[in-house]
């Protein structure tokens, strides 16, 4: 399944365009989730100062201030898990787009400025996936300090506060595994998620 979608991608003459232009048509038809997502989110970031409170009074009974939290929310009408679902629920599409750009198929056949859309760095060391590298790398700054900025206004555990800093920047690892093609897919997605985000949260009251 996965090598006939790589396929009818690569027919369109530019393997590499197809897989970003791909990669934006799938996001564009998650756009829905993503704003339920962040409605979520924006819901639950209103209760914080609630929960902080909570969160001293009861200290380290993790029992009742999960009892007490969950009251909060509900009284509120807010799910524990509000921004959490609809992420979730668009895991199975990332999976078929990651799919796509790692099984054989004609689209990693194709080429890029010469280089094979199945190559990997550390076969090649290629200058293109330098540029790719430093493309994630600004990416994932962007990233880290758009969660930063809302870390002011939402409370986080201290061991994501290390995790914020250092997840965003995993992608060039991972690039650096994968076919250049995985790649392309990467920097796509993860683009169009730190834009997205920062969109929606400007303009979703």
């Amino acid at each position: 399944m996965f090598a006939d979608l790589g396929a009818a991608l690569a027919s369109f003459g530019m393997p590499a365009l197809a897989i970003v232009l791909f990669t934006m048509a799938v996001r564009l038809m998650l756009h829905p989730l993503a704003r339920a997502a962040v409605r979520g989110e924006k819901a639950k970031a209103k209760l914080a100062p609630e929960i902080q409170k909570l969160q001293k009074k009861y200290g380290k009974d993790l029992m009742r201030f999960s009892e007490e939290s969950q009251k909060v929310y509900k009284a509120n009408g807010v799910s524990m898990f509000a921004g959490m679902l609809p992420m979730l629920a668009t895991m199975p599409f990332f999976m078929v787009m990651y799919q796509v750009a790692t099984t054989p198929s004609p689209l990693l056949a194709g080429t890029f400025l010469g280089l094979p859309l199945s190559a990997h760095f550390l076969s090649t060391f290629n200058w293109i996936f330098f540029v790719l590298f430093g493309l994630l790398a600004v990416v994932a700054y962007l990233t880290v300090r758009w969660q930063q900025s809302r870390m002011t206004t939402t409370p986080t555990p201290g061991f994501m506060t290390g995790l914020i800093k250092v997840m965003p920047f995993m992608t060039i690892l991972v690039a650096a595994y994968l076919p250049f093609a995985a790649g392309l897919y990467l920097l796509t997605t993860t683009t169009w998620t730190i834009a997205e985000r920062a969109l929606l949260y400007r303009i979703l009251s």
